[in-house]
């Protein structure tokens, strides 16, 4: 039973930027991954010699001098990481069914007012505006910006209005209301709901830049692990964590499913919130925190179809599609059973080899938990723990992967005949790999009502228990990044954290 300063529960990347971190700092630390691959939504896969990503998709704000580049340069990453920088007057290409015109979302803020006024020249001042408005918006959050200035924004405007509400605001023509909304499945927005600073936070980076990772973002995963092995660290797969033990009010070790403990002098939980309160038995937390915590909506899941593409049979796609058969861009999440899928987001992957052609896309369609909880008692993670969901599971999965083929083959004529062979992942695969309760795609909905029910503070009532990742501010590569940060600020005492990234050479 070994003992460590630091115990980090889950390597996704919250969990490793953090182990990054407090190893950095002199700490003895260990990551704990219940499966085999380490990296969370960075896990990836092969089919038919093609890889697959799982969840990162395409990463924003990676040019020098922007946000995520400096981050990642701290890390002592970036010069590292293979990536490929994606259309730069489309990175983002929204289109609806019956409208033949592509509208484009281009890197740039300049840009990404000039082309899509190429389109809607009356709207010119008004995209201006919107554009002002999110670096407005980006600037009230200090560690977004690599700033470890204090800042009150509890009665900020931004958090006050729903994203659906404010951008039909500012413009007059409908249209374009729903091109500026058109890829909120990348916040599984909700309109009514879903701040606009979730909005503003999310889109800014990619404005800035949009990057694809050449060969998978799980290059991500295994530099940042060896930067945290050289440090002292260790990480251990197949550590699935089950209870905290404690001794008095302070956590002791954490326990495995296998019966085995770690202790730690602090643990840090990078995993579902509902998980880690299950693993805290007794009245350590109060009760209203746990009702508060288990009561969080989250964000709707996914349906995942991954093709692999006859050889040199599609041209390169350096952008990716979010297509629309409900022109209502924020109706994605309460779609109709008989008429799914209402959208679309295709995302394309290039061979290093042969640039010119794209091998494999991933699509994503919304998908309720409840279309799989006839099948919630299955579990199946590769190589250990497979359980067949059965026959009609797999009947459910190729109607489903069928009907969002046919969707893609009116957005891109001839799709089907390229196809070599797919494979699919539910909601189910979501809960069962990345370990959120329902397959939650970007874990709990913000709510402009509700403000700070969903802003959760990375120190809990138990003294040595720390949380991070996706629900402390924000969900995608950076957010988690920034999550990190400010759970490590806490452990640390050391308000100069930022600063010492931000001069990172």
């Amino acid at each position: 039973m070994s003992k460590y300063d630091a115990v980090i529960i889950g390597s996704g990347l919250g969990g490793l930027c953090t182990a990054y971190i407090l190893a950095k700092h002199g700490m003895k630390v260990c990551v704990l991954e219940k499966n085999r691959q380490i990296g969370g939504s960075m896990q990836i896969y092969s089919r038919d010699k093609t890889i697959f990503e799982t969840g990162v998709h395409y990463i924003g704000g990676l040019s020098e001098g922007q946000n995520l580049h400096q981050y990642f340069k701290y890390f002592n990453i970036i010069d590292k990481l293979k990536l490929q920088k994606l259309d730069e007057n489309g990175f983002d290409i929204i289109s609806f069914e019956g409208d033949d015109t592509y509208y484009p979302h281009a890197q740039g803020y300049d840009n990404f007012v000039e082309q899509l006024a190429k389109i809607f020249p009356d709207e010119r001042e008004a995209l201006k505006l919107y554009i002002d408005k999110i670096k407005e918006t980006c600037a009230d959050f200090p560690m977004y910006n690599l700033s470890n200035k204090k800042k009150d924004f509890t009665n900020a405007w931004h958090l006050q209005i729903d994203a659906a509400t404010f951008i039909n605001s500012l413009f007059k023509n409908p249209k374009l209301q729903k091109v500026i909304g058109g890829n909120n499945m990348l916040y599984a927005g909700v309109a009514g709901k879903s701040p606009f600073y979730v909005h503003a936070l999310v889109v800014n980076s990619y404005i800035e830049s949009s990057y694809r990772c050449i060969g998978g973002s799980s290059q991500i995963a295994k530099y940042m692990s060896e930067n945290i092995r050289a440090m002292g660290g260790e990480l251990f797969n197949y550590h699935e964590a089950k209870r905290f033990n404690f001794n008095g009010s302070k956590i002791e070790s954490v326990e495995l499913t296998n019966g085995e403990k770690i202790e730690g002098n602090l643990f840090v939980s990078a995993i579902d919130l509902s998980k880690t309160i299950d693993m805290v038995e007794g009245n350590q937390l109060r009760n209203a925190y746990k009702h508060r915590i288990k009561s969080l909506e989250n964000t709707v899941s996914t349906f995942l179809l991954n093709v692999v593409l006859k050889p040199q049979s599609m041209p390169h796609l350096n952008h990716n599609i979010y297509h629309l058969v409900n022109h209502d861009v924020w109706a994605g999440p309460f779609y109709n059973e008989k008429t799914w899928p209402e959208s679309v987001a295709i995302f394309g992957n290039t061979n290093a080899k042969q640039p010119e052609y794209t091998e494999n896309f991933t699509a994503m369609g919304y998908m309720r938990y409840e279309e799989c909880e006839k099948w919630w008692n299955t579990k199946s993670i590769i190589p250990n723990d497979v359980n067949y969901r059965g026959d009609d599971y797999e009947a459910f999965k190729i109607e489903k992967a069928e009907k969002l083929l046919d969707l893609i083959e009116k957005r891109l004529p001839g799709t089907r005949a390229k196809v070599q062979s797919y494979t699919c992942a539910t909601p189910l695969t979501y809960r069962d790999y990345i370990g959120s309760r329902d397959g939650t795609l970007y874990g709990a909905l913000k709510d402009y009502k509700e403000p700070l029910k969903t802003f959760i503070t990375p120190r809990t009532k138990v003294e040595n228990l720390f949380l991070t990742g996706q629900n402390l501010n924000l969900h995608g590569v950076l957010g988690v990044t920034v999550s990190s940060v400010v759970t490590c600020s806490e452990i640390l005492g050391n308000p100069n954290l930022i600063e010492t990234i931000k001069d990172s050479q």
